[in-house]
């Protein structure tokens, strides 16, 4: 192998996010109807889907940490997408260092492609034979042409396996296919219990975020950001769990933190709805967008519990029909739950909302009411308050903060002020924390740092943030930095050798100094563009390496 190969490789396996994979091979995908078949994709190639690819029935499709897979821009007939279909399996298991990133052909990862460029490609598609609500029992996902009989899902597995998608980074999907049929980021159709998602992200994509269809699927560590729709949608029946979500959603974009549908046709098939789900936090866009929190219709169950809601229009809207089954009966029998949550600035009235300013009913078919008015035959503000109080929620100041400014650092997802602590789940899948929201307050850094494209744009910072090079005890801080970062060791290295290359293995800094155990040695940053760097440190017999951001 070169020198330079092993140079790209080295980059690769540490750069995280925004490698530019120079002199990789590009592999064209496309499917006559054959699908992937069993396989592998590499980290040593950068792969192009041309229009629909799926993952047909009995194969699987391995993907290596820290490849890099894109989809062809277009829309309509020229739309590009990856699709696991029924009886398929996906394995795309990244790593924080190595995380799996899709994204569209066009896209440098080198930051050039600004945070909110959307629809440029399709997006992920995982169909599996899960229970839903809907009558048949089986129907064609959207996003997908009904000729394609692969598009099917649904079934009465709900322990089906599509397979493991973990440390996964979708950005700038969600192309239109036609009459307003647009794929959403990370689609889910029929998805049983035995798939494994977690540390997952979905990036400025044109219409939803995450959007389940039915099934049992289970998600954990979540982030959906700037897309143009929902950031969480499910439909026909889904009763997995979520734990560690957050959206964010950027100015002027995007709808509904969650849009919670129970049945399509017809709208009381059973299963009813009735995910539960743990440590959310959801930003909106403030309170002058006028965009809702949570959405319950259809039918639609749900629980939020532990959960940060912070910097929306308004709050829970609730749909009321003057007749027959609906969400609001779903509150009535307790389906609905909301407990130890936090509201801060949701609705114009700020830390001084009231419950019944935060919950409204809205009278769905059959109502002369109008479309956003609270029935007080069916609920009371009084009603409100007492389910308000008695399950531990709070109007509170969260301390967090919604500035969107790439690489400034100030987009702050974790509560900065002590909060009221919720109860802890007793189901076994969700990890047992009562902090409210989706990040652990006492941790020095939040679970995007290292593998998330908000992190390596820089839109939030760790206020201890150290990055380690190695298990020797070599750490460099602040990371993002700007204008100069500091080094530190475990121990006394009398002539130590550092280096600061930029991706295509130019030296662009270097000294040659003592680095002694517990000092920091500063690191002159002045000279170097806003880039992703690597910094090699030899203390005469290894060399230990690691990522810089330099803003």
């Amino acid at each position: 192998m070169t020198k330079m190969n092993k140079l790209l490789n080295l980059l690769f396996a540490t750069a995280c996010l925004l490698i530019t994979k120079t002199n990789q091979a590009q592999i064209i995908i496309s499917d006559d109807g054959s699908g992937t078949g069993t396989t592998t994709w590499t980290q040593n190639n950068t792969y192009i889907l041309d229009g629909f690819v799926f993952v047909n029935a009995g194969d699987v499709l391995t993907i290596e940490p820290g490849t890099v897979v894109k989809g062809k821009s277009g829309s309509g007939a020229e739309a590009s997408a990856l699709i696991v279909a029924r009886g398929a399996q996906i394995q795309a298991n990244g790593t924080a260092e190595n995380p799996i990133v899709f994204t569209f052909e066009e896209d440098a990862l080198d930051g050039s492609t600004p945070y909110d460029v959307r629809g440029q490609w399709g997006g992920v598609i995982l169909l599996g034979s899960a229970q839903l609500n809907s009558s048949p029992g089986e129907t064609q996902i959207e996003g997908i042409p009904d000729t394609e009989s692969r598009g099917l899902y649904g079934g009465n597995d709900d322990l089906d396996s599509s397979g493991s998608m973990t440390y996964v980074s979708i950005r700038h999907g969600g192309t239109d296919i036609g009459a307003g049929n647009e794929i959403n980021g990370l689609t889910l159709g029929g998805v049983g219990a035995g798939t494994t998602l977690d540390y997952i992200e979905v990036i400025s994509n044109a219409d939803d975020g995450v959007e389940f269809f039915g099934g049992t699927a289970s998600m954990k560590h979540v982030l959906t950001a700037f897309c143009g729709d929902d950031s969480f949608d499910y439909d026909e029946g889904w009763r997995g769990h979520g734990q560690f979500w957050c959206t964010v959603q950027a100015p002027g974009e995007g709808d509904r933190g969650g849009e919670h549908d129970g049945g399509t046709d017809p709208e009381d098939g059973l299963p009813y709805a009735h995910p539960i789900i743990y440590n959310a936090t959801y930003m909106g866009q403030g309170i002058e967008a006028g965009k809702r929190a949570l959405t319950f219709r259809d039918n639609a169950g749900g629980e939020y519990h532990n959960s940060i809601f912070y910097n929306w229009g308004k709050g829970i809207d609730v749909e009321n029909l003057a007749s027959g089954e609906d969400a609001y009966a779903r509150l009535e029998n307790n389906e609905i739950v909301f407990a130890g949550n936090v509201f801060d600035a949701c609705t114009g009235a700020g830390l001084n909302a009231a419950p019944s300013d935060l919950f409204k009913i809205t009278m769905g078919s059959g109502w002369a009411n109008p479309a956003d008015s609270t029935d007080a035959a069916a609920v009371s503000s009084a009603t409100f308050e007492a389910m308000f109080a008695s399950n531990g929620n709070s109007v509170s100041a969260s301390g967090l903060s919604w500035i969107i400014e790439e690489g400034s650092g100030l987009l702050n997802l974790v509560p900065s002020v002590d909060l009221p602590s919720g109860v802890g789940p007793t189901v076994g899948w969700f990890e047992n924390v009562t902090y409210p929201g989706a990040f652990d307050p006492a941790a020095e850094c939040n679970w995007l740092s290292g593998w998330s494209m908000l992190w390596s744009r820089g839109f939030f910072g760790c206020p201890t943030h150290i990055s380690r090079l190695d298990a020797d005890g070599f750490s460099i801080f602040p990371n993002p930095a700007q204008g100069a970062a500091n080094i530190v060791c475990n121990r006394n290295i009398a002539q130590a050798h550092i280096q600061i290359h930029d991706l295509s293995g130019k030296i662009a800094h270097q000294l040659n100094t003592a680095l002694w155990a517990g000092e920091t040695t500063t690191l002159d940053l002045t000279a170097l563009k806003s880039a992703i760097y690597i910094v090699h440190v030899n203390d005469g017999i290894h060399t230990h390496r690691t990522m810089l951001i330099v803003q």
